[in-house]
């Protein structure tokens, strides 16, 4: 399926393909690719990229967490998204001009939904503990995952994470808050929607410019919360430091190696890499929180460990089994 628009080829493959299960392919001259991308990034690949957006991400949300008692819940998504806003605006200088009604919207929709994925999140771990919040939270891709999938093999990974992601949370939340879970489950489905959306933006803007603008967006959607909520307390110098090193690990670093990953990474694989995301949350918690894992809880990590291991070998086979194909066609 492609996407004529006025200032776009129409042989640019939709990005839904990505989440189809199709690697997308990048149009040359809708602007650079992520090989234009640093050296270092490059070097990871896809799937190192996306192991490294996870650990920043979980790393900057247990601090988030001992950020809320001085800001909030709001508060802090508020200093994470205008902080992250910045950096980013600054880093990309994004062309306001030369984009089409389509583009746009595409940029609104990726920016509302980031804002209501943080909001939720973080309304849920100022409820629940980090661990059985992000296990929760990674339900959204997984579902993600097993809808988009045209392979069936996909379907038992994403089983097998799902299982290490119930056991995770001990077989069971019913002793969490339900506020909380309701919170957490929320956040899952904005973050599937957050998959589709950073795929298409990173498909219609060039290198980070759709996600700095989109991240704007956020930021000015949720100032009036976090303003209500917190006040004064956001112009404190500490907790503007400790804001700031949070929109670096939670948003600036994670995102934009998502947004590098999802131009040559399938969304359904992504997705299932994100089941990780407890993993290195329970991790996070035992460092910075000190939150300590239980004999299940590690078998847990280990089964979600396996299962994005599978479809990471799974798309690797895929993508051998292409390249023989064209090379006997050639």
């Amino acid at each position: 399926m492609n996407i004529p628009s006025a200032d776009r080829p129409s042989s640019v493959a939709d990005p839904a393909g990505a989440v189809a299960g199709e690697a997308p392919v990048q149009d040359p001259a809708s602007g650079p690719t992520p090989a234009d991308a640093p050296r270092g990034l490059r070097s990871l690949g896809p799937v190192g990229l996306v192991l490294a957006g996870g650990i920043s991400v979980q790393f900057g949300g247990a601090l988030a967490v001992s950020l809320m008692p001085r800001a909030g819940a709001l508060g802090v998504v508020t200093l994470r998204l205008a902080v992250a806003a910045i950096v980013m605006l600054v880093i990309c200088r994004p062309r306001l001009r030369g984009h089409s009604r389509a583009d746009w919207g595409t940029v609104v929709a990726f920016g509302v939904t980031m804002a209501a994925m943080n909001g939720l999140f973080y309304q849920s771990v100022a409820r629940i503990p980090l661990g059985p919040a992000v296990t929760l939270e990674v339900l959204g891709p997984l579902v993600l995952s097993v809808l988009a999938s045209r392979r069936a093999i996909n379907l038992v990974w994403a089983g097998l994470a799902l299982g290490g992601v119930f056991l995770l949370g001990g077989g069971g939340f019913d002793s969490l808050d339900p506020v909380g879970v309701a919170f957490a489950l929320s956040a899952g489905a904005m973050w599937a929607a957050y998959i589709v959306f950073s795929a298409r933006t990173g498909r219609r803007f060039p290198q980070a410019d759709g996600l700095a603008l989109a991240m704007a967006f956020a930021a000015v959607l949720f100032l009036p919360l976090g303003l209500v909520e917190s006040g004064a307390k956001l112009l404190n110098p500490t907790t503007i430091a400790l804001g700031a090193a949070v929109a670096i690990l939670s948003s600036v670093l994670p995102y934009t190696l998502e947004l590098l990953a999802l131009r040559r990474l399938p969304a359904s694989t992504f997705a299932v890499l994100m089941s990780l995301e407890p993993a290195v949350a329970s991790i996070a918690g035992f460092l910075v929180l000190s939150q300590t894992l239980s004999v299940t809880e590690a078998l847990a990590i280990a089964l979600v460990i396996a299962a994005s291991m599978g479809a990471v070998r799974t798309q690797v086979g895929r993508g051998r089994a292409k390249g023989l194909e064209s090379g006997s066609a050639s």
